[in-house]
């Protein structure tokens, strides 16, 4: 019996250190990751720059999520570069905005949806007045997430604004928030005209046609009829008068 009971404690010994070492094993450092997949010098120059966020109190992990997304994606390195610096300033501009809005430091979450909403329209007035005109102490990152996917469904972002702080002011949860853009009528879709053409896109989505982000239940493009050209009874349009 004493062997037993021996036997059990030296497994559960075993068992116990495995766990520990688990746990004390650190998670890989995207640092090394960003340096595997980009050149040198990019990999350099895009590490600077998030440590530069870091150190300003920015959300420094969005961003290296942002550039191993896109080198997974085989985006050119250069353009990595560029998007990452680009939506760093995004979140300085939508810190700023949030914190006119509310007078108070806003969340890194709350950041990176700003700066989302603002790679797709939305301007740093409308994200400040979200800010002022949403219930205190509400978070506003759902509700800028929602904003910006409510233009990607084709409403300006005015018009997303005003809906977003409507169901806001009626206390609505994050869940219904996140609801909105399923919920968008087909005819939503008609601002898409007004919205800038390269406004939402990702790297990864840069190689699709431009209607390729059309809605299922929108028309052909412009200046293509509604039957795609084809006639309804060959040949007629082109036939000569029958003379009396």
């Amino acid at each position: 019996m004493s062997q037993i009971r021996s036997f059990a404690t030296l497994i559960l010994a075993i068992a116990l250190s495995a766990q520990n070492s688990i746990a004390q094993t650190p998670a890989r450092d995207p640092s090394a990751r960003l340096r595997e997949v980009l050149p040198a010098d990019v990999a350099q120059r895009v590490l600077a720059r998030i440590a530069d966020a870091r150190a300003r109190q920015l959300p420094a992990e969005a961003l290296e999520n942002r550039a191993l997304k896109f080198a997974a994606k085989g985006v050119d390195p250069k353009n990595i570069e560029r998007s990452v610096n680009e939506q760093a300033a995004r979140m300085e501009t939508a810190r700023a905005a949030l914190a006119v809005g509310r007078k108070s430091t806003p969340a890194g979450d709350e950041i990176e949806a700003g700066a989302e909403a603002m790679r797709k329209g939305v301007d740093g007035a409308s994200v400040s007045l979200l800010a002022k005109s949403a219930p205190s102490g509400r978070s506003l990152a759902v509700p800028l997430f929602v904003i910006g996917s409510l233009t990607d469904h084709g409403l300006s972002s005015a018009d997303a604004l005003q809906r977003v702080l409507a169901r806001l002011r009626a206390r609505a949860s994050d869940t219904d928030l996140e609801s909105m853009p399923a919920d968008l009528p087909a005819q939503g879709a008609a601002g898409q005209a007004n919205r800038p053409a390269s406004t939402g896109r990702d790297f990864g989505q840069s190689h699709k046609p431009a209607s390729a982000g059309r809605p299922a239940t929108a028309g052909p493009p412009g200046g293509i009829p509604g039957n795609a050209g084809a006639k309804s009874n060959p040949g007629q349009s082109k036939r000569p008068p029958r003379k009396n």
